[in-house]
C-alpha cells in the first residue's frame, strides 16, 4: 500500500507538480524506485530541465489566469527493479493533455500530480537484469511505464491497448504506488517501456515525439495511409497537425492541410510542405474537394462537425480521431452508408411480400481512433524520425517557466 509520497521508494526526486484543480504548478519532493536490489539514497535537484512547447499549437481559448504557488512537498519513488532504467530528465514536452490532467478536467486526477509524459534524457544507472541500455545511453520514456504483460494486446505489441497498461502520471504501479511524471529531475522506469533516441535526432526534438509523433504515426501505419501516392489529409495544424503533415510527407503522400484559420496557409505550405489547403468553414472549398481524399488524421480536440470531413473521404476512406474533445461529436450515419453524391449511390430493388425494399450500397467508409502505439512501434517511429529528419517545431523553456508556459498554451499563445 503507497503511503506518502516522500517515503513510497528510496530515490528521493525532485519535480513540479499541480495540487488541485487550478492547475497551477509548484516545486515538489518525492522519490522513484531505485534500480538495483539494495536501498539508496540520493537527493538532487536540477534546474535544467528544459520543457518544450510546440510552436504549432492551435488549442482552445481559455480566459482563466494562473500564478505560481511555490510550496515544497516532500514525496518518494519506488525501489528499481532488476530491469530498470533510470535517467536524468534533460527535456520533457509539454502536452495539452497535461493541461486537462492538472485541472482535472477528464475527471480522474489525483493530486499531487507530477505532470510529463514526453521524456528524455541519459541513462544514470541500470538493474542487473537489463539488456538493452547501458549508463550513458540516451533514452525516452512516452505515455506508458507499465501493462499486464499477458493478454493477448501486449503479446501483440500493442500494450497501449491492454486493459491493465499503467500511464507514466497520475496512475498505480502494481503494487499501489503513484506514478510521476516528466516535470522532474530524474524518472525510472522497466526497460520494456523505454525507447533508445538515435545519434542522429536532437533530444530536445525526441521528447514531443514520444507523445504527438506517435498519435499521429500510428494510425498512417495501421490504415495504411503510409504509401506514396495517397492523398491524405490532416485537420488541425497545432502540436499533432504539424507531425502529421510532417510524417505523411515522409512517407510519400500528398497531403491537404484542413483548419478553421486562413492564416495557417502559408505555415501549412511554405514551412512544413503540404500540397494544399482547404479552410473548413469555407463551404465552396469543401464541396469542390469531396471524394479526393483517401483518409484524413483529425487532431483537433475542439468541438466540431464531422459530416464535412466524411464528405471528402474517397469510398472506402477513413477518417481517424486521434485529438479529445470535451464533449461529444454528432456523427452522421447517412453519408457513411450511402455517399456524399447521390449520383454515385447505386441502389437495388428487392420485392418482398408486394413492397419494394430499396437497398443502398454502401460506400464503406470508416471512422475511427486511434490512441498512441505500442512499445515496439514507438522505437520504429523514432528510428524513422531519425532517418528521414522528422522533427517537432518546438520552443525551449527552462523549468521555471512552466506555469507561464502552461498559460501560453491555454491562451493559444505560440
Amino acid at each position: 500500500m503507497a503511503t506518502q509520497p516522500e517515503i513510497e521508494h528510496p530515490r528521493k526526486a525532485f519535480g513540479w507538480a499541480a495540487r488541485d484543480p487550478s492547475g497551477v504548478l509548484s516545486p515538489f519532493n518525492f522519490s522513484r524506485r531505485f534500480p538495483h536490489l539494495f536501498t539508496q539514497y540520493i537527493f538532487h535537484i536540477c534546474y535544467t530541465i528544459f520543457f518544450l512547447v510546440p510552436l504549432a499549437s492551435s488549442f482552445g481559448k481559455y480566459e482563466q489566469h494562473y500564478v505560481i504557488k511555490p510550496v515544497v512537498q516532500s514525496y518518494k519513488i519506488l525501489e528499481t527493479g532488476e530491469k530498470d532504467v533510470a535517467f536524468k530528465v534533460l527535456y520533457c514536452g509539454i502536452c495539452h493533455s497535461d493541461l486537462h490532467m492538472a485541472k482535472n478536467e477528464w475527471g480522474f486526477s489525483t493530486y499531487p500530480l507530477v505532470p510529463g509524459h514526453e521524456i528524455v534524457g541519459v541513462v544514470t544507472e541500470v538493474g542487473s537484469k537489463v539488456q538493452k541500455f547501458k549508463v550513458g545511453d540516451k533514452v525516452g520514456v512516452g505515455c506508458l511505464v507499465d501493462s499486464c504483460r499477458t493478454c493477448q494486446n501486449c503479446f501483440d505489441n500493442l500494450e497501449n491497448y491492454c486493459p491493465q497498461y499503467t500511464l507514466t502520471y497520475g496512475a498505480k504501479y502494481k503494487d499501489g504506488s503513484t506514478t510521476y511524471g516528466g516535470y522532474s529531475d530524474s524518472m525510472v522506469a522497466d526497460e520494456h517501456f523505454v525507447v533508445r533516441i538515435p545519434d542522429g535526432l536532437p533530444l530536445d526534438a525526441a521528447a514531443p515525439l514520444l507523445c504527438a509523433g506517435i498519435t499521429v504515426y500510428s494510425p498512417l501505419r495501421y490504415f495504411a495511409l503510409d504509401k506514396p501516392g495517397l492523398h491524405v489529409g490532416v485537420v488541425g495544424l497545432g502540436g499533432l497537425g504539424h507531425l502529421a503533415v510532417k510524417f505523411a510527407k515522409a512517407f510519400g503522400a500528398k497531403v491537404t492541410v484542413i483548419s478553421t484559420s486562413p492564416n495557417k496557409k502559408d505555415e501549412a505550405i511554405q514551412h512544413l510542405g503540404a500540397d494544399s489547403f482547404l479552410i473548413s468553414r469555407d463551404q465552396d472549398q469543401m464541396q469542390a474537394a469531396n471524394g479526393t481524399l483517401d483518409g484524413i488524421i483529425d487532431t483537433v480536440s475542439a468541438t466540431h462537425p464531422l459530416l464535412p470531413l466524411i464528405g471528402l473521404l474517397k469510398y472506402h476512406g477513413k477518417l481517424v480521431m486521434v485529438g479529445a474533445p470535451e464533449k461529444p461529436l454528432e456523427l452522421p450515419v447517412i453519408p457513411l452508408i450511402m455517399g456524399k453524391h447521390e449520383k454515385h449511390v447505386m441502389f437495388i430493388h428487392v420485392r418482398m411480400k408486394n413492397k419494394i425494399k430499396i437497398l443502398m450500397l454502401i460506400s464503406r467508409k470508416i471512422v475511427a481512433g486511434s490512441g498512441i502505439g505500442g512499445m515496439k512501434e514507438t522505437q520504429e517511429m523514432i528510428d524513422f524520425a531519425a532517418e528521414y529528419n522528422v522533427k517537432p517545431d518546438i520552443e525551449v523553456i527552462p523549468v521555471d517557466y512552466v506555469n507561464t508556459a502552461m498559460e501560453r498554451l491555454l491562451k493559444s499563445d505560440i
